[in-house]
């Protein structure tokens, strides 16, 4: 039994000193689709799991748009796994937002994922956040959806940041996007 298990949460102090920290990716060659996060919030730094933020609706999107069978919390990331997902992020720092991260850090997040995803060969890279995707790959007017480039040799996929503080988003919107990646990607 794991300290998540018995429902144990991160103090405010434990948060704050998550700064910085890292979170180890969840993937494995050749995946159906490889999430690609900004980065870690504090509170996934200092749980170690990825999109672990009460308000984050990753978890909640993945289930309703039918990537998993059922809502899986942060701390079963590695049964996505199984279902032909995993996760990284374009910079590996825990911050306590996306607006600490700076231009030139988000294009070097890029150089530093493509050989990543050259080796692990996923059939799609689905980026989580818009404005960082432009940044990153410079791409000042990309929208959400499929994208005409591939990177590291896999289609690409935007979709919105599933953070709690993205409120262009409702959850159900979100849902709506991830379902039409999902229906993009059967059969890879």
């Amino acid at each position: 039994m794991t300290r998540e298990d018995i429902g144990w949460r991160p103090t405010k102090e434990e948060v704050a000193a998550a700064a910085g920290r890292t979170i180890a990716d969840v993937t494995g060659s050749r995946l159906r689709v490889l999430f690609v996060g900004i980065n870690p919030g504090l509170y996934s730094g200092a749980t170690g799991h990825h999109f672990a933020g009460p308000s984050n609706r990753f978890w909640r999107a993945l289930r309703g748009a039918g990537f998993t069978p059922r809502e899986l919390s942060p701390h079963e990331e590695g049964n996505l796994l199984g279902l032909g997902l995993g996760i990284t992020n374009l910079l590996e720092r825990a911050t306590a937002g996306a607006a600490e991260l700076d231009d030139q850090e988000l294009r070097q997040g890029a150089e530093r994922l493509r050989p990543k995803v050259e080796r692990w060969e996923p059939g799609w890279v689905a980026f989580l956040g818009i404005g960082a995707y432009r940044t990153a790959m410079g791409m000042p007017k990309a929208t959400i959806g499929e994208q005409g480039e591939r990177f590291g040799g896999a289609r690409v996929w935007v979709l919105p940041n599933p953070s709690g503080l993205n409120a262009h988003y409702r959850l159900e919107d979100l849902i709506e996007r991830f379902a039409e990646l999902r229906a993009a990607t059967r059969g890879s």
